[in-house]
């Protein structure tokens, strides 16, 4: 990460990042200005928070179908519906957060955490960033990135909060990104970290403007795209390139882009009577 005044800024600025972020908002602006979303743009939203919590469960292990999880209450039992419950509590608690995320990230970080490993009372380490011997249950991510230690946890994610809290004119989608990519990179929890990460890049693009009223799931994109190319993305973030953000950055433009394609066919859908 640079160590300029704006590093988010610098990120902004590195080849192709541009004709992400212009291909995004310009994604963006076209779903916005459907006819639908005039009157019926909270259908759009109920619709995208199902597809997304789809979406970032299926890169978590569980890939149901969506009228699977659109018809399922049991997500209490482990495994597979423990995720998919995980992945829906986080996409309906992500909405009432950003006010909170604006003066503390790190709150609302331990909140997502919390959530998302809802039915694990007593368990003393849900909600706070995992401590030194802590082991990690990521498995998408397995042995292949290496796991930072707990001091540089700790260290990082107040750079992350610094960061974020002192502002930038880089553009939302290279914010999310960075939100993303970093809680992937770092692990700070013992558990569903993707699932929080990809939360937390949520309530980014929400709270910058970008997307306000949450119709542009990008958890569908990474989805699409596959766990691998997402894996490879993160590889490249990892390595703290330039070349590698930059790979990150476009690789989560386009997810956003594939959330937009979504929506926009959910759009189609009502207009015709047939959602």
């Amino acid at each position: 990460m640079s160590t300029s005044a704006d590093p988010l800024a610098t990120l902004a600025a590195l080849p192709g990042v541009t004709e992400s972020v212009n291909a995004v908002r310009t994604a963006v602006d076209r779903v916005y200005g459907h006819r639908v979303m005039r009157r019926r743009s909270n259908e759009v939203t109920s619709e995208a928070a199902l597809r997304g919590a789809r979406g970032s469960a299926a890169l978590a292990g569980a890939d149901w179908a969506l009228e699977e999880v659109r018809r399922r209450t049991d997500f209490g039992a482990g495994g597979e519906p423990r995720t998919v419950g995980a992945a829906l509590r986080l996409t309906a608690e992500a909405g009432q957060l950003l006010s909170i995320w604006r003066q503390s990230p790190l709150r609302v970080l331990a909140r997502l955490h919390l959530v998302a490993a809802g039915g694990a009372e007593g368990d003393e380490r849900i909600g706070r960033p995992r401590q030194s011997g802590e082991p990690v249950d990521e498995p998408l991510i397995g042995s292949d990135l290496p796991l930072p230690d707990a001091d540089e946890v700790a260290g990082r994610l107040d750079g992350l909060a610094r960061l974020l809290l002192a502002g930038s004119e880089a553009p939302a989608l290279v914010t999310a990104a960075v939100v993303h990519g970093e809680l992937l990179a770092l692990r700070p929890f013992v558990s569903h970290n993707g699932l929080v990460a990809r939360a937390a890049e949520r309530i980014v693009l929400v709270g910058s403007g970008l997307d306000p009223k949450s119709i542009c799931p990008a958890e569908v994109g990474y989805a699409e795209l596959g766990a691998a190319p997402y894996m490879a993305a993160l590889e490249g973030y990892a390595s703290g390139t330039p070349e590698g953000m930059a790979v990150w950055i476009g690789h989560c433009g386009r997810a956003v882009e594939l959330g937009v394609r979504e929506s926009t066919a959910v759009c189609e859908a009502l207009q015709r009577g047939a959602a």
